[in-house]
């Protein structure tokens, strides 16, 4: 299944979270942070979003640092996925 965003709207996958600690404590799913580092999948069109036109400045395969508490989250043939708006992206990592 193919999802394709709308307006200024991202999709992004998540780093896998951490289940194991350095020092080799497992952590349960309660105490795991969200991860703030995320791929960018798709990339909506941007256009005309609250009167004002927005151009799109990520792009796919962009790896970016989005908002803590930032997006929707859906799952899709077993995988979990977020969409967010462009608004949400803190940062994308350059290499």
């Amino acid at each position: 299944m193919k999802i394709r965003p709308i307006g200024d709207r991202i999709l992004i996958k998540f780093k896998e979270r951490e289940e194991v600690t350095k020092s080799g404590i497992v952590l349960p799913d309660t105490v795991k942070e969200k991860p703030q580092i995320a791929e960018v999948i798709e990339v909506g069109p941007g256009g005309i979003v609250d009167g004002e036109k927005v151009e799109m400045v990520v792009k796919k395969g962009d790896k970016v640092i989005v908002s803590k508490y930032a997006g929707t989250e859906i799952k899709i043939d077993g995988e979990e996925y977020t969409i967010i708006r462009q608004d949400d992206v803190l940062a994308i990592i350059e290499d």
